[in-house]
Formats: structure tokens, sequence, C-alpha cells
């Protein structure tokens, strides 16, 4: 998901190749020894395998909405919080909504460890509009998947908790024509599939007009 907001709104075409990890292609294998997914290959010899390098990577080469406006003003600042979203929260989050697949039993120390880090994120927001600044930016789209994916564990929960501006800025993503654009569902990719062109014209006006 970070990585199709950040090229939906660079508007940098790549080739979408869609798979089902639990079939992983062997071409997808041989680029990519992690076989994780996202998974970008620059057709140079590097390849980007993770999300964050991803989003960098298009809005360095095309920012129209200005996202990389945070990063340009305080650096040290936008790593940082990367770095703790991407480490210490992504690791508490996989651990509390896939408990089963760690330890079930600290699921709820999972979850109150990945809370702290969201009542921070509401602080900032009842201060400004966004994590970004007046608008949301790259430490925004940075943080909303993940987010999301917190809330999908147990939305009941979620839902309840005092953090009445990061719901706000939640629920905005979530009805955005961003979000409904990059969740488009595609082809299962095979060796003989047409090129899926990711973002079209057609998806980069949708996300634009708001459809």
């Amino acid at each position: 998901m970070r990585a199709r907001l950040a090229l939906l709104s660079s508007g940098n075409k790549v080739e979408l190749r869609e798979i089902l990890l639990r079939d992983k292609p062997e071409v997808f294998l041989k680029t990519s020894p992690k076989a994780t997914v996202p998974v970008l290959d620059l057709g140079d010899g590097e390849v980007l395998e993770q999300s964050r390098d991803i989003m960098l990577w298009a809005l360095r080469r095309h920012d129209p909405e200005n996202w990389l406006h945070p990063w340009r003003q305080n650096q040290p600042a936008v790593l940082a919080f990367l770095d703790r979203l991407d480490g210490d929260f992504k690791h508490h989050l996989d651990r509390y909504k896939y408990a089963s697949r760690f330890d079930g039993g600290a699921a709820q120390l999972h979850r109150d460890k990945g809370a702290e880090f969201l009542a921070a994120i509401n602080q900032q927001l009842s201060q400004r509009p966004a994590l970004s600044g007046a608008v949301d930016g790259l430490m925004d789209y940075a943080a909303l998947p993940f987010v999301r994916q917190f809330r999908i564990a147990d939305p009941d929960w979620f839902d309840a908790q005092g953090w009445p501006f990061l719901h706000r800025w939640l629920q905005a993503f979530l009805n955005s024509s961003q979000f409904f654009t990059i969740m488009t569902k595609f082809p299962i990719w095979t060796p003989d599939s047409v090129p899926v062109i990711f973002p079209n014209k057609d998806q980069k006006k949708r996300a634009l007009d708001g459809v």
C-alpha cells in the first residue's frame, strides 16, 4: 500500500505484477531473495525491497504533491519517526495482529506497546492537521497503512480508544480516492500476462477527481 500510494502520487509508472504469496513465481524469487512484497526491480541491477525505499525513490524522481516537504525541512526528525514506525511499531503490530504466529499469550502486551505509539500520533494530530504539517505527506502515508492494519486486528477495541484526532485522520484516508485506487484488484501475474502499468491515466485521474 505504501509503495502504491507514492507511485500514484508521483506518477512514476511501473509494471505491476500481482502475485500469490502462497505460490511465488520463480522469477520473483530470483529477483528478491527476501521473498516478500513489495519489490521494485529498477532494471539496471538495483532492486528495492522495502516499501519505504520505494516511496523515497518515487518521490525523489517526481513529487508534485510535495510529500517530501517535511523531509527537506527536517530530515533527522522524519528519519527518527520512520525508524520508530518501521521498527518498534511494526514489531508490535505483527505480534499483535498475527499473534498465533508468534506468542499468542503476549498479544495484549504488543497491543499496549503499539497503542503508546498511536497515542503519540494522536497527540501530534491534535496540534496540526497532519503528521507532515498542514497536509498529509510522507510521514502520513508511510504510517496510515500500518495504523489501518492495527485497527483491523480488533476494530471495536481500536474505535473505543480516546484518540479522536487519529480516528478522524485514519477515517479520512479510508474514505479517500487514493485508498480506493490502490486497493484495486489486479489479475494474478503469469509469464504470459499482458503487462499492467501502474498508475495509468485512468487511475491517476480517478485519484485526482476523487471518484
